[in-house]
């Protein structure tokens, strides 16, 4: 127990250990009722991160708790079975910034079958304009009057209007 506690709270394993904390503090005040899991959707587009799909909370959790438990884990086998020497010292730094970049890469394999859980999830995208020849000769798209529509339809904010009259 000494190890894992020495792990957990060692430079640089530690920023990881704060990191999970939020974590845990922000569930808590989801179960609460205090928080959202949609929180900080907003906030983050995860599309550069290859984690789209659900929720930002969700995506961050999971990186979190991935990154420290292999750093964790790998900080006390390093421990265990490596003697200490200058080597093992610069591999106790280096293993959570190694452990980070595991952790998102499996974060992004784990997030493809979340799609199902979060359907309604919106993926964030370029508005869909129409386009064709018939778009070109009938009018401009322009956003429609959505103040009557049903909210959740999930129906193209863009019509196309006539074309403007410009001899007048």
């Amino acid at each position: 127990m000494r190890i894992f506690l020495a792990a957990a709270t060692g430079m640089p394993t530690i920023l990881l250990t704060a990191a999970l904390v939020v974590v845990v503090c922000f569930w808590l005040l989801v179960a609460a009722g205090i928080a959202g899991v949609r929180s900080f959707d907003t906030d983050v587009d995860l599309r550069a991160w290859r984690m789209s799909g659900i929720p930002a909370t969700v995506a961050f959790s999971l990186l979190t708790v991935l990154a420290w438990s292999l750093s964790v884990g790998t900080t006390v086998l390093l421990a265990v079975f490596a003697a200490s020497g200058p080597v093992t010292g610069t591999v106790r730094l280096v293993l959570p910034v190694g452990a980070l970049f595991v952790a998102w890469a499996t974060t992004c394999l784990i997030v493809r079958p979340l799609h199902s859980l979060f359907p309604d999830e919106p993926v964030p995208s370029v508005p869909s304009v129409p386009s064709g020849p018939s778009a070109a000769r009938t009018g401009t798209a322009a956003p429609a009057d959505t103040d009557s529509r049903d909210p959740h339809e999930d129906v193209s904010r863009y019509t196309v209007r006539p074309p403007r009259n410009r001899a007048a």
